[in-house]
């Protein structure tokens, strides 16, 4: 059983209301409210307003006026405000603390890899995007005859739409990087942690960006979602499998682009010669920060035989001394689940799993003597494939353990999935661990850590294979997804029809001759 910390001091630090109010008040609409709850108590939260279809529209309308403005300005004036939203970042962290586990359940310690996130990749992304952005020369038609350049336009405005489990991090590393390449962003962040996101708008603002660039909806997303999706230039949506589909299909109707992350059930292989205190630590982070409830976690755990009857004990005796807690400070090792949907579902995966014949190592119950929506820590054994809990993504603080003989085993078991979100791979040969990696079906894959190596390389491109979504956010690719390249080519001296007085028969026996010379000299 995971030791545990009793409720004490959580209601000592309330948001106050004067800053729900500030944070709130740019949000479009808000005729109709909705109370939020606090997932430690159960107690209300913020009074949130909410926004209509026709809401959305007009926000459309606000964030296009003035996108024209801010794309005739260069990349490096575009993102001077968030080279200083960086410093103002690190100079509140405490204050976003508070709100991001009032609204989200989790621990203070998860709370703050957000808050590093945003600070980290919001400076990576100003420094970079600049470049990324620049005017850049390529070969010509004809070499020396034809110049031609590559420049590349905003799309206009973009729908980003963010989930509740990350939601400082997640939107920010959209929204930033849309903003650096010239367009203007129209956020649905989700109604239950929305404040988080608008911690963030209100830093970026203060930093100096125009307000009516980054505009705000809130609202079910059966209201407000088609809205979103008519009226946006590119959508940008992480969430699950399922609405990811949706968006798609409605963003190709009107041939509009968009990137999506989505679910996983992700993978972590313990090779035969991994360290068991550094996997066993490094284990307990990748499939229990921020109570599972992160879509890169680690939710199937193969170990193989020769370590298996070592490292398993040790990760479970880590599991069961991890500290829960509702406490606002650095000593919990995990907080609670967001919604009572998310602990219903870890409920009903442990439960038909172990009716199936799956075993409980550790943990396996809700504890409500903490909170309404804490559940243990769990670790299972004996779980099969017909068991949702080892092919549905459950997003709870449960991780299921299995043996394998060898590494084509493991690497079919970790491939035998819908998703390709994430991996893990640990080991001592760190050259083998890479080639291991490289056949895992995975837009990320991590060598001696869970999910952190691979995320925060913002120059490195974060997404998924196969149903765990299209595009990437994150390196070159998290910017330019933005844009629409442009080539401009401007032809001097002759034209492509050939010199005058030349005959056609003659100019193509010319460009013939020209074609094979080029290849030889390596000009093409």
């Amino acid at each position: 059983m995971a030791t545990e910390t009793a409720p004490s001091g959580v209601r000592d630090r309330p948001i106050p209301v004067a800053l729900a109010e500030r944070l709130t008040s740019p949000v479009a609409g808000g005729g109709q409210t909705v109370t939020t709850t606090a997932p430690f108590t159960g107690e209300p939260l913020a009074e949130l307003p909410l926004s209509t279809a026709a809401d959305v529209a007009t926000a459309f309308e606000r964030a296009r006026a003035a996108q024209a403005d801010w794309a005739r300005r260069s990349a490096r004036e575009r993102a001077a405000p968030f080279l200083r939203m960086h410093d103002l970042v690190l100079a509140n962290t405490a204050d976003v603390l508070d709100i991001l586990q009032w609204e989200t359940g989790k621990a203070r310690r998860h709370a703050f890899e957000e808050v590093y996130d945003i600070a980290a990749g919001t400076l990576h992304t100003a420094r970079t995007a600049p470049k990324l952005l620049k005017r850049s020369r390529r070969a010509g038609a004809i070499p020396m005859l034809t110049r031609t350049y590559v420049r590349h336009q905003p799309k206009g405005v973009v729908a980003v739409i963010t989930p509740w489990n990350y939601p400082l991090a997640l939107p920010v590393s959209d929204i930033v990087p849309a903003l650096i390449a010239g367009n203007a962003v129209v956020s649905k962040p989700d109604t239950q942690t929305a404040l988080s996101t608008l911690w963030a708008r209100d830093l970026a603002v203060r930093a100096g960006l125009p307000g009516e660039l980054w505009q705000v909806v809130l609202g079910d997303p059966e209201e407000v979602g088609p809205a979103l999706v008519e009226n946006a230039d590119y959508v940008a949506f992480t969430g699950s499998s399922r609405a990811g589909a949706q968006i798609a299909q409605q963003a190709a109707a009107r041939l509009v682009g968009c990137s999506l992350e989505l679910g996983g059930k992700n993978p972590m292989i313990v090779r035969a010669d991994a360290d068991v205190e550094r996997t066993g630590e490094g284990a307990v982070r990748a499939c229990f920060t921020n109570a599972g409830q992160l879509c890169i976690s680690m939710e199937r755990l193969y170990v193989h035989n020769d370590v298996y009857d070592t490292f398993v004990p040790h990760f479970v005796e880590r599991v069961r001394a991890m500290r829960l807690s509702t406490t606002l400070d650095f000593e919990a090792d995990m907080g609670s689940l967001t919604f009572p949907r998310q602990l219903e579902t870890v409920t009903r995966h442990v439960q038909e799993a172990v009716e199936a014949g799956a075993t409980v190592l550790t943990g396996g119950r809700p504890r409500p003597d903490l909170g309404p929506l804490f559940y243990e820590p769990t670790v299972l054994t004996d779980v099969t494939r017909d068991m949702r809990v080892c092919t549905d993504e459950t997003f709870g603080p449960v991780v299921s353990i299995y043996r394998y003989y060898d590494d084509d085993e493991a690497v079919r078991a970790a491939n035998d999935t819908r998703y390709g979100l994430n991996a893990s791979v640990w080991t001592k040969d760190v050259r083998e661990g890479r080639r291991l990696a490289e056949r895992i079906q995975a837009g990320t894959v991590n060598v001696n850590e869970g999910y952190g190596a691979a995320y925060a390389s913002y120059a490195a491109p974060m997404g998924g294979f196969k149903g765990s979504g299209l595009g990437r956010r994150h390196g070159s690719e998290g910017v330019l997804r933005y844009t629409e390249p442009q080539t401009v080519a401007s032809q001097h001296l002759m034209g492509l029809g050939g010199p005058p007085g030349m005959s056609f028969a003659t100019f193509a026996r010319v460009m013939t001759l020209t074609q094979g010379l080029m290849k030889r000299l390596r000009l093409k």
